[in-house]
């Protein structure tokens, strides 16, 4: 009998663009469904009746809850594929150690940049500066977090990635200059557009990858109206000499599969601050 997988998410979650790469390094067949979090489904009340959060993983009927307990609980039910903690004990609590890192001293911060303003902003802004330069400290020359392989810290950090040009615009400040060995790795990620369709970088037209519609995602958030604009493709299309670890994450299949483009998620970002007086 064939594994029955669901992944109750919501798009714009970094949260959430942890499991959908995690199962997309897997190869792992699942149904996604999105969740309105202004109107909570009951199967999402009934499988996470703690927290009540996206994202969670229904296998075989059974709930995984919590982004980086899911994506373990991936690596190790499905294990014959794309290792993605690392199988050294030491290796695997310092990979623990950087997520609680990455979701305190990153998560908090970032949550202020672009949902506040004024004194409380530019303390935001400081403290995710530090934050990633510690960050970029630990990654040094390694292609990813995870040496020569994408794994654990570099998918808890590629839901961030994602967001870091809704951060900029929000805050008018740049990442790159304080981080660019980071930045070059998040950027990586997004740009690998050739394993997406198996051709080289150079004979791929931006046509070819598409931006979530405007329709698909004004029905997935009622009322999201403001600040929308008119679907591009969702990547540029151009390679670095020697991309970085940011740059590296973004340019994998699983990641272009897995995260909205920036534009997206700033409108969004700009549709709340607009709802909420900020």
């Amino acid at each position: 009998m064939a594994d029955e997988v669901v992944l109750l998410d919501y798009w714009a979650s970094p949260f959430g663009m942890r499991a959908r790469i995690a199962l997309r390094e897997k190869g792992v067949k699942f149904e996604y469904r999105e969740e309105n979090l202004r109107d909570k489904s009951p199967l999402l009340l009934q499988m996470n009746p703690v927290h009540k959060k996206i994202p969670v993983l229904i296998h075989n009927g059974k709930p995984v809850c919590e982004s980086m307990n899911v994506v373990q609980y991936i690596d190790e039910v499905w294990s014959n594929k794309n290792t993605i903690l690392p199988s050294d004990p030491y290796q695997r609590a310092q990979a623990r150690f950087w997520i609680d890192f990455i979701d305190t001293k990153v998560y908090e911060p970032a949550d202020k940049i672009w949902f506040t303003t004024g004194e409380v902003q530019e303390t935001a802004k400081k403290d995710f500066i530090e934050a990633l330069k510690i960050l970029e400290a630990e990654l040094g020359d390694k292609p990813y977090f995870g040496g020569d392989n994408f794994g654990f810290v570099d998918i808890a950090m590629t839901g961030y990635y994602s967001w870091f040009q809704t951060f900029e615009k929000c805050a008018n400040f740049s990442i790159e200059p304080e981080c660019p060995t980071l930045m070059a790795s998040a950027k990586r990620c997004f740009f690998l557009i050739s394993l997406v369709s198996g051709q080289p970088l150079s004979q791929i037209s931006p046509e070819e990858v598409q931006r979530p519609s405007s329709k698909d995602v004004k029905s997935l958030w009622p009322g999201f109206e403001a600040g929308w604009r008119t679907p591009q493709p969702r990547f540029h299309y151009h390679q670095a000499t020697k991309p970085g670890s940011a740059k590296r994450c973004l340019q994998r299949k699983t990641v272009v599969d897995s995260v909205p483009g920036p534009d997206e998620l700033f409108a969004l970002a700009f549709k709340l601050r607009k709802e909420y007086g900020v």
